[in-house]
């Protein structure tokens, strides 16, 4: 989240107008593919391509985010997450995002789509080829065929 407040009587206090975001993303891998999906038309970043999770509530843990956000994005629950590998990013509009990349060993219950666009499984080099969003390229970047 950004804040709305103008600095022109206090320039000094610009460095709290700009808060990090803490997401929990997951990175769930079957059959030699990873899970991808794309936002939606019209959203923010509109149709990057993106790993399912979100926002950290306030008082939640990662763990507790990345549950709730694939009950409510694709409708699975989470088995053991045996990773976690935290990145910082930053958009040219002033986003700025902490994003902990959980590396979901199992999920339960049968994918539905609930809010993107499009969400398919890929292998490493199609994931490579698509829009990412940009605060997740250099992760993308970094991913091995594990």
């Amino acid at each position: 989240m950004r804040c709305k407040c103008t600095l022109d009587f206090f320039p000094s206090l610009a460095i709290f107008c700009t808060m990090t975001t803490r997401v929990a993303v997951a990175i769930i891998r079957k059959n030699g593919k990873i899970l991808a999906c794309q936002r939606k038309k019209g959203a923010r970043y509109e149709l990057k391509w993106e790993f399912p999770g979100g926002k950290l509530e306030p008082g939640e843990t990662i763990l507790q985010c990345l549950a709730r956000e694939l009950r409510e994005e694709l409708s699975i629950e989470i088995g053991r997450v045996s990773k976690i590998e935290t990145q910082a990013a930053e958009y040219d509009d002033g986003g700025r995002y902490e994003v902990a990349y959980c590396f979901v060993d199992d999920v339960s219950g049968e994918l539905q789509n609930n809010v993107f666009e499009k969400v398919q499984w890929t292998t490493l080099d199609e994931l490579r080829s698509l829009d990412i969003l940009e605060g997740n390229k250099a992760f993308v970047a970094q991913l091995t065929h594990e």
